[in-house]
């Protein structure tokens, strides 16, 4: 399945090509899959395994975990040994998980389920986590389109650097092109003194609706 928009030129849509450029993750590998048992006993074991400590029941949300007590564990870590650095850069991939990748629309917590993935350590570049990324940002986009819908999660670093590329005019924010990732070109952009912030929605809408031919740019590299 592919979740296309619809312009007055034409279609275009997110694909895996994408993905790679922008984010910089892999689109092919074992697919990112597994339990989502929702027991604390379960979340405990798992994170005394990994990280040596387990959250709270303060620290969690039913079978989320809070991005604070990740941040906190990761501040705290002394890099004495593998096991350690390890344990530091699980903690940094649960944060991208919960901010950049798969983040919910509280952008507060994760869901312990992508835990067992990280167990093996030298195997977590494996799994086609770009694959898993997309396929999350088409799922936000569908739920975005129901009637009740107020407000849109899940990859929007990926969506919005998208569109900032093929849309320039929604945004033109001018950055090294040599850069890789290109979300990276966007990473210290300071908002205070451009004119887009002071657009209302309206606008936007109008300029999308009065798209004309040669505003649609090709992504180069």
């Amino acid at each position: 399945m592919r979740l296309t928009f619809y312009f007055s030129v034409g279609e275009c849509a997110v694909i895996l090509e994408d993905v790679v450029i922008i984010l910089g993750l892999l689109t092919n590998g074992l697919p990112v899959t597994g339990p989502t048992l929702n027991s604390y006993e379960t979340l405990e074991a798992k994170c005394l395994d990994q990280f040596g400590v387990a959250p709270r029941k303060a620290d969690c949300r039913g079978s989320f975990i809070k991005l604070t007590w990740f941040r906190g564990l990761k501040d705290r870590l002394v890099l004495a040994d593998d096991i350690y650095i390890q344990r530091y850069m699980k903690c940094h991939i649960m944060l991208l998980f919960g901010t950049v990748m798969f983040g919910d629309k509280s952008g507060a917590a994760l869901h312990w389920k992508f835990l067992p993935l990280l167990r093996n350590f030298a195997g977590i570049i494996q799994f086609s986590w770009g694959l898993a990324c997309l396929a999350h940002l088409y799922r936000a986009l569908c739920r975005t389109t129901r009637v009740d819908c107020k407000e849109i999660d899940g990859p929007l670093t990926l969506l919005l650097t998208w569109a900032w590329i093929h849309l320039p005019f929604l945004a033109l924010i001018p950055g090294n092109p040599l850069l890789f990732p290109i979300a990276n070109r966007w990473r210290n952009w300071e908002r205070a003194d451009r004119p887009y912030r002071y657009r209302s929605l309206a606008h936007f809408r109008r300029a999308l609706n009065d798209l004309e031919e040669g505003q649609y740019k090709q992504r180069s590299v």
